[in-house]
């Protein structure tokens, strides 16, 4: 785990970055960035789950995904959003759900942001990593927990 001061500042940047002003987009990008930096990951994005399409909302890192849209039902993505779960892949090579976004990803991390008034999945957010096994239970901790804050967001937002 991350010292606990490292992880409340992680997530007090999410939160500055979800009551700042702007579009829901312009905040997600802040999110992502601060998410990014926070966890010195390499690819953070974040989608927009639809009942028959996910999108991406808003990505920090060199450049976009390959498929900045896809079916719901496909990839690890689709499975996080289905399941409501998060979803840990440890080498991405040996998981036939996987949906290249990058040739370089050895490893992913989706995570789902469920809306607060009726669970349904109405997010995610996808961290994309170069090195095998690069994520773990502090990853996992400091991105559920920042899905809870993003929750109040979407939960807010039409759709």
């Amino acid at each position: 785990m991350p010292p606990v001061k490292e992880e409340a500042e992680a997530l007090e940047q999410v939160r500055r970055a979800l009551d700042g002003s702007g579009e829901l987009s312009e905040k997600f990008t802040r999110v992502a960035n601060a998410l990014r930096d926070a966890g010195g990951y390499r690819w953070v994005g974040l989608y927009r789950v639809g009942e028959k399409e996910i999108s991406l909302l808003a990505w920090g890192g060199e450049e976009p995904p390959s498929h900045p849209r896809f079916p719901a039902s496909r990839g690890l993505c689709g499975d996080a959003a289905r399941l409501r779960q998060t979803v840990i892949v440890g080498d991405v090579s040996k998981d036939p759900r996987y949906l290249e976004a990058f040739a370089s990803t050895r490893s992913e991390i989706v995570v789902p942001v469920l809306d607060a008034v009726t669970g349904r999945t109405r997010a995610l957010i996808d961290v994309e990593s170069d090195r095998l096994e690069a994520f773990g239970d502090s990853d996992r901790v400091l991105l559920e927990r920042a899905a809870s804050e993003i929750s109040t967001a979407v939960s807010a937002a039409p759709g």
